[in-house]
């Protein structure tokens, strides 16, 4: 009779435990999922909302910044330097050509090559920071030059107003 006494009380416990309701989560307390943890809310250039400032775009296998770079890049310094409050983000692109591991250190010179120039022009370092997506996000799933072309950039993504 002690054994199903013991028995009897220990299926109310559990099933007590099981009937109480789960909270909801609400909007504060929802972590952002991997699909959009990175998803861009304030603006880049690629899109034409990162207040002006443009995307900078590069030859096949180059991070250099060629003169027509230089004379987008003293744009978007200017911009940067009448809102000394925004923060970016250099994004570096390739196109679809080469190995995985070779285009995330090309796109990782891309970017840093932007930067040097932001840094030269008088953008405090706090504000950039860079990244390399490589082959990842491609601008244009085409597979001719043009497309090559477009996808091989630098892109400025805004992180803070």
């Amino acid at each position: 009779m002690n054994k199903f006494l013991t028995l009897a009380l220990a299926t109310m416990i559990s099933l007590s435990a099981c009937s109480t309701a789960k909270k909801a989560p609400t909007d504060e307390n929802l972590v952002p999922t991997a699909a959009n943890a990175d998803e861009n809310t304030m603006g880049d250039s690629d899109s034409g909302k990162a207040m002006g400032l443009q995307t900078i775009h590069f030859g096949y296998d180059s991070y250099t910044l060629d003169d027509a770079n230089k004379s987008l890049l003293k744009s978007n310094a200017q911009i940067l330097k009448d809102k000394p409050s925004v923060k970016i983000q250099i994004e570096g692109h390739c196109d679809v050509r080469g190995g995985i591991q070779y285009n995330l250190a090309l796109g990782e010179k891309r970017a840093n090559a932007v930067k040097k120039f932001l840094l030269d022009d008088g953008i405090k370092a706090e504000r950039i920071s860079v990244i390399s997506f490589g082959k990842e996000k491609l601008l244009d799933q085409g597979e001719n030059e043009e497309a090559h072309a477009k996808n091989r950039r630098g892109t400025f993504v805004i992180t803070a107003r």
